[in-house]
């Protein structure tokens, strides 16, 4: 306990961003600019589903977790990227890294389960559309959504509860944001069952996250190929595009930030752009794919800024 309490007012330095002084207004106002983009398009997303209760389905109550996923990840890195940016300050407690790092592996690791839940949503209804609102019940749903967030934290806490084991022996942080492998770095103890531990949870989570996906949506496409209702295949097909898509944006950022850690000879300067694209792309991407891709929301948005400016 002792040892805990003198690692929590330990002060790290994180390496930050290689910026002049002439580029740190700019940057600034990019990353500024960047944060903003995702609150609006996000929380528009957001209270679009939630205030039009013609949108209360399965599916859509399913999706609103995606965009409270990604607010989560951009507001535990962004604004303290954004002051050291400004500030020149890379400061930061411990008590601050190892929770910023625990919202970060939330994020990442809460996107996936999500989409493992939509994929089966929309598996359900396209090919037992007859079952569906017995199967996707109210009660059904909500056992859905506090597993995927039980799941995800649990495993967070464990690989967080791991780290806190050990003392530190340095106070450096190889990165430009906290996250568990550039922590793990700062033990000299065996953190073997740690490096275990983290590798078992990325492995099994994209083994269940891939299989799953590619499962549900081969059923689907099988499905749709064999509807003859033209209507409800363009249906289906727009939606699953939609989250497909995003399944792609995931795994592409996931796999280029695993691999910029695994490659010991990878430039520094190359593994912090990928670890920021991992930030600011998925949460910029998704909110707009899935209100340009589906239509009920698309429908729904002008509606909701109309209603916004005529209570004005």
């Amino acid at each position: 306990m002792d040892n805990l309490s003198s690692e929590v007012s330990t002060v790290l330095t994180m390496e930050g961003l290689a910026i002049p002084p002439e580029g740190v207004y700019p940057a600034f106002i990019l990353g500024m600019l960047s944060y903003c983009i995702i609150l609006f398009c996000n929380l528009v997303i957001i209270l679009t589903i939630a205030l039009d209760n013609r949108l209360h389905e399965p599916m859509y109550l399913l999706l609103i977790n995606l965009p409270i996923n990604d607010l989560m990840g951009a507001t535990a890195i962004l604004p303290q990227l954004m002051k050291q940016i400004l500030m020149d300050s890379r400061s930061i407690s411990y008590l601050a890294c190892v929770t910023q790092a625990f919202f970060f592996h939330m994020y990442a690791g809460g996107s996936a389960q999500i989409l493992i839940a939509m994929a089966y949503d929309r598996y359900v209804a396209i090919c037992n559309p007859l079952r569906y609102s017995a199967i996707m019940t109210n009660v059904y749903l909500l056992k859905i959504i506090t597993l995927v967030w039980v799941v995800q934290f649990t495993l967070i806490l464990i690989l967080v509860a791991l780290l806190l084991r050990f003392p530190l022996c340095r106070s450096f942080v190889s990165n430009v944001y906290c996250d568990n492998p550039s922590l793990v770095r700062l033990v000299c103890a065996d953190t073997t069952l740690n490096n275990i531990y983290g590798l078992f949870t990325i492995v099994s989570v994209q083994v269940v996250f891939v299989s799953a996906v590619f499962y549900t949506y081969l059923q689907i496409l099988l499905t749709c190929l064999k509807n003859k209702q033209s209507d409800a295949k363009s249906k289906a097909i727009q939606t699953c595009v939609s989250h497909l898509m995003v399944f792609i944006i995931l795994e592409l950022t996931g796999l280029m930030t695993l691999l910029s850690y695994r490659f010991e000879k990878a430039s520094p300067q190359l593994r912090k752009i990928v670890g920021m694209f991992a930030i600011i792309f998925p949460p910029t991407m998704n909110p707009i794919i899935y209100g340009l891709k589906m239509k009920e929301i698309r429908s729904k948005i002008p509606m909701f800024f109309r209603r916004k400016v005529s209570a004005f």
